[in-house]
């Protein structure tokens, strides 16, 4: 018995050690493989050799692999409209717009990127907050007469939720065709989730990758981070805004969260559409086709404006890439707002370029009590010293936190849509943005921005060496975690 009872740990010893040198063999063997960035494949090579165990399977959890797998499977789901009925509408691309015209390289990367046309004739109008945002969506859906599609990253049942909730109801109960998708991952922001409710109330809805054990573990990363609204084919809705009652500034919430959305018509409205279209076949098998959901449009603005589509497969770094070239096309003047500002190697090396050619470049990005996510300013803030080295200007803006997206360059060109400028929205989730081209678009942001820029402060490199070296020790341990934020 003795003898048994000196055996059983040896055995369990001996277990984990062909456990460790499986998994850790079999992990290194893929990033050595499969990682193209050296960084981040230099970062798993060690996190996987000093952290026995633990190491492999946060690769197994958080590694582009299992990304690039679901994404695939997506892309193959969803494919690519077959019978050109998602192809809605063939317009002449805008190639006479000053806008499109004044830079004609960028132009040329955004069709080579994106598998949608640029197209002209919208209007694209900012809306403020939950405040200018929410009444003019729930009025969309009050006037709905065909169809309601809406895809949020979280959908609260509380609040301006609820509102929501109600005037969906209502557009089903007068014969609108209503399909509400929700990312899995984010219904779980709020308690109970909403989709218990809408299904009650007869609104036709439905998760993205609900997967459950550990088919969520595997698949925690690949989160819908869309949004996008569109009634009757005709007017969109898209931006930053998640359907929260901490949008609702005026209403004092608890938690207030700043943020700019777009209400958008024109041939661009079927580009957004089509995104539903494609997210709702992968998770139901259902097409959304005909009238209802794409209508002939007219164009009934000056916005020549193209959809960005970003995910983990066909789509992957998209948007990153359109970025870089936005900045190396760039000729006077960049303005970014996000609320993450992690840049990966590329637009971080941009964002330099830029400022050796003469470039302005201003950021506005949180303080760090005012960000929702310490840990990420904390990281974000070992990205400033080279850049303001080099005269880039970085301002945090004070509480409330502040969730828009948008880049304007040059006074011409304006970015915005869902994608935040960090790891996870540049390769890990499904976004939309719309690259647009008109001045007038262009100086309505800018006038956003300066507003902002008022409240908000200038940060120095004196700022930066005030830091204490606990405060440095901290920010660099953050900046570790960076391919998993």
């Amino acid at each position: 018995m003795r003898l048994l009872h000196e055996f059983l740990p040896t055995a369990w010893h001996w277990l984990l050690l062909i456990t460790e040198i499986i998994a850790a063999s079999w992990a290194l063997l893929h990033v050595i493989l499969k990682k193209n960035d050296p960084r981040a494949a230099g970062y798993w090579v060690a996190l996987i050799a000093l952290v026995p165990l633990l190491g492999p399977l946060l690769y197994l959890l958080f590694g582009i692999n299992i990304i690039r797998r679901s994404g695939k499977r997506y892309r193959e789901m969803a494919g690519t409209s077959g019978d050109g009925i998602l192809d809605a509408m063939s317009h002449v691309l805008p190639e006479w717009e000053t806008e499109v015209q004044a830079m004609p390289g960028f132009v040329h990367g955004l069709k080579t990127l994106s598998r949608l046309s640029l197209v002209g004739g919208n209007t694209v109008e900012p809306l403020r907050n939950g405040d200018e945002t929410m009444p003019a969506m729930l009025a969309a859906i009050e006037s709905a007469q065909k169809s309601v599609s809406l895809l949020s990253y979280i959908f609260e049942i509380k609040g301006v939720g609820m509102k929501f909730v109600d005037a969906l109801e209502r557009a089903v109960k007068r014969g609108v065709q209503v399909r509400v998708m929700i990312d899995d991952a984010g219904t779980r922001y709020g308690w109970p989730p909403v989709t218990g409710e809408l299904r009650k109330r007869g609104v036709t809805v439905h998760r993205f990758m609900p997967n459950r054990f550990i088919g969520r573990l595997l698949t925690m990363n690949l989160r819908n981070h869309r949004k996008l609204m569109v009634v009757d084919g005709y007017t969109g809705f898209t931006g930053g805004l998640n359907i929260r009652q901490g949008n609702m500034l005026l209403e004092n919430p608890d938690h207030p969260v700043q943020d700019l959305h777009f209400r958008v018509q024109g041939p661009v409205v079927s580009q957004m559409q089509r995104m539903f279209a494609e997210d709702w076949h992968f998770c139901t098998g259902e097409w959304l086709t005909g009238e209802a959901w794409f209508p002939e449009l007219d164009m009934p603005g000056d916005v020549s404006a193209i959809g960005l589509p970003e995910g983990p497969d066909a789509d992957n770094q998209t948007i990153s890439f359109a970025i870089a070239t936005a900045l190396n096309e760039a000729k006077k003047e960049v303005r970014i707002i996000t609320p993450y500002f992690l840049p990966p190697e590329p637009i971080f090396s941009a964002l330099i370029t830029c400022v050796l050619r003469g470039v302005k470049v201003r950021i506005i990005t949180p303080s760090g009590g005012a960000n929702n996510i310490p840990f990420v300013h904390w990281a974000s803030r070992t990205f400033y010293t080279p850049l303001l080295r080099r005269s880039i200007q970085i301002f945090e803006s004070e509480p409330p936190f502040d969730h828009s997206k948008v880049m304007v360059v040059d006074g011409i060109f304006s970015m915005i849509g869902s994608t935040n400028w960090d790891p996870r929205s540049l390769h890990l989730n499904f976004e939309f943005n719309l690259a647009c081209f008109d001045d007038q678009l262009a100086q309505r942001l800018n006038h956003e921005f300066d507003e902002k820029l008022a409240l908000s402060k200038l940060v120095t490199l004196d700022d930066l060496a005030a830091q204490t070296w606990l405060e440095r020790f901290r920010n660099g341990i953050a900046r570790l975690f960076v391919p998993l934020l």
